[in-house]
């Protein structure tokens, strides 16, 4: 079996690994057809060895004729297969044609889509196949296949995917009007970002990757035709493998100091989990500034804090002096105090993680006159963890144009910004004006610099996550592995799938209902010693 690549491309960079495995490496694209039609075969009896019956859903594209392939052999090993085509069988061209050549020689049931729904048949029994529209989509799914995708879903069948479930947009995960759900996914030659970010996870299923046998030389970069990566997917060993063991006669100064400044009034909880996340990763000292009426709560809930009570801005000054840096926004609201405690955080040009309440002060220009001018050059030592609708309120737009293009918008943050942006959500991303172990570096307009950010997208987490008190814990925990010395880049990264592997670990044993984010510290500290 492949392992997963951690390359995640778009449908564009697939269509050129496509193109020089044909051209360059000489693979006729009906073998690659005729492979990747065995491999999704293979991985149906696999997951369903005796299916009542196949029946393969084929659009008119190459997805389609990988479709006829898998039908062709089905029909060769006798199982009862039947085609229904959403697309006329002399609009076929090239490899598809070929392949519904293959599967008609095989003597396999076809009907048109028309036909079809004109005998009101249902779905009954055994497996379906989509293979419908693949990577080729773009814009809404059209009437017909509307239809067909609404007939699949409805049927409670299980589904195999061919390479993506047809409705889902292999670049960004958006969900085109409607999409496959399927419970299966052979994704060819390219894993397709869109798989993991969005609706994608959602809709998936079990993924499964398979190269084809495309040789490894037709994914190196050329200098005339470079290979560009959409994103990285994080790997939470190889991370790991990177943070530094503690010496033996180390002491507390060694491994940072982190201010935590928020909790307004009815909001100590999220402070104290914050606070309490960056201990449970190995920060030396973790101070908290917050209202001075939730001081004896969070002594009482975890006395290895330096709780200060502040009550304005002025007193939150001579508490700057000594931290590493600055964890700010949980519970912060957005009264003038915690506009004043934001103006201070900036004004002591301290690394940060933003995050919460302090991203919407910041994102409404209530810092001076132009927040992102006040920011300057120290955003370059920053972090901010927006979710889609704090994302959106940073740029100016909807929810909806975060989510139609999360890629996009994780990167636009972070060169508007000149900072490390983590955007919640479903297939979390990390871009970064700061590559991970280098300098800072200035940014540029985002017309001609945005596109050159990297990406990174976590690919761990749960359902259970949609908790309250989940983003304070995850801030605490980027803070407390930059206090021990991580660039904003490597701990975000790092942070982010400590934060979500946490999470599986108590899923797995508890189950993602009632999931809760103090219930993450105790697999913290596992995680962070190897364990």
């Amino acid at each position: 079996m492949i392992k997963l690549s951690n390359r995640l491309y778009t449908a564009k960079t697939v269509r050129e690994l496509d193109r020089r495995a044909i051209e360059d490496e000489g693979i006729p694209g009906i073998v690659l057809m005729k492979r990747a039609g065995r491999e999704a075969f293979n991985a149906l009896l696999a997951r369903w060895p005796v299916p009542e019956k196949i029946t393969v859903f084929c659009g008119g594209g190459n997805n389609g004729g990988d479709g006829y392939i898998i039908a062709g052999l089905a029909q060769q090993a006798l199982i009862p297969v039947e085609i229904i085509q959403l697309a006329d069988a002399e609009k076929l061209n090239g490899d598809a044609h070929r392949a519904w050549t293959f599967a008609s020689a095989a003597g396999v049931a076809m009907r048109s889509w028309k036909s079809y729904q004109s005998s009101k048949a249902e779905l009954t029994g055994g497996v379906i196949v989509d293979a419908l529209l693949g990577t080729g989509i773009s814009g809404e799914v059209r009437d017909e296949y509307r239809a067909a995708i609404a007939l699949i879903n409805q049927s409670g069948l299980p589904v195999l995917a061919a390479d993506i479930p047809s409705g889902l947009c292999s670049d960004t995960g958006v969900e085109r009007g409607i999409a496959v759900e399927a419970a299966l996914t052979v994704s060819f030659i390219g894993i397709k970002v869109g798989l993991f970010t969005g609706r994608g996870p959602a809709l998936v299923g079990e993924l499964l990757y398979r190269d084809l046998g495309v040789p490894g030389i037709v994914y190196e970069d050329s200098l005339d035709q470079p290979m560009p990566v959409a994103a990285e997917r994080l790997d939470l060993d190889v991370l790991l493998a990177a943070f530094p063991q503690r010496a033996r006669d180390a002491h507390k100064g060694r491994f940072g100091h982190v201010l935590v400044i928020g909790g307004d009034k009815g909001y100590g909880g999220a402070v104290a989990m914050s606070a309490e996340a960056a201990l449970r990763v190995g920060a030396g000292l973790v101070s908290v500034a917050t209202r001075p009426e939730h001081v004896s709560a969070l002594l009482a809930r975890r006395p290895e804090l330096m709780v200060k009570g502040v009550t304005s801005g002025q007193e939150l000054e001579p508490h700057l002096d000594g931290p590493t840096l600055i964890v700010i926004g949980p519970g912060l609201g957005r009264s003038p105090w915690s506009e004043q405690m934001l103006q201070k955080a900036i004004a002591s040009g301290l690394p940060m993680v933003v995050d919460a309440d302090a991203l919407n002060i910041l994102s409404a220009g209530r810092v001076g006159a132009k927040a992102r001018v006040d920011v300057g050059a120290n955003a370059t030592h920053w972090v901010l963890t927006p979710h889609p609708g704090e994302a959106a309120r940073l740029l100016g737009c909807s929810n909806g144009d975060i989510q139609s293009d999360r890629l996009a918008a994780c990167r636009e943050i972070a060169e508007q910004y000149s900072a490390t942006v983590l955007l919640k959500g479903a297939g979390t991303l990390i871009a970064s004006t700061v590559m991970a172990g280098e300098p800072a570096k200035s940014g540029g307009n985002l017309k001609n610099g945005a596109a050159q950010w990297p990406l990174w997208l976590c690919p761990y987490g749960n359902p259970g996550m949609a908790s309250g008190g989940m983003g304070d814990v995850l801030a605490g925990i980027i803070g407390g592995l930059m206090a021990q010395g991580l660039d904003t880049t490597t701990a975000t990264c790092l942070g982010a799938c400590l934060h979500s592997v946490a999470a599986d670990r108590v899923a797995a044993e508890n189950g993602e209902k009632g999931l809760l984010a103090s219930d993450l510290f105790a697999p913290l500290r596992q995680l962070v010693n190897g364990q």
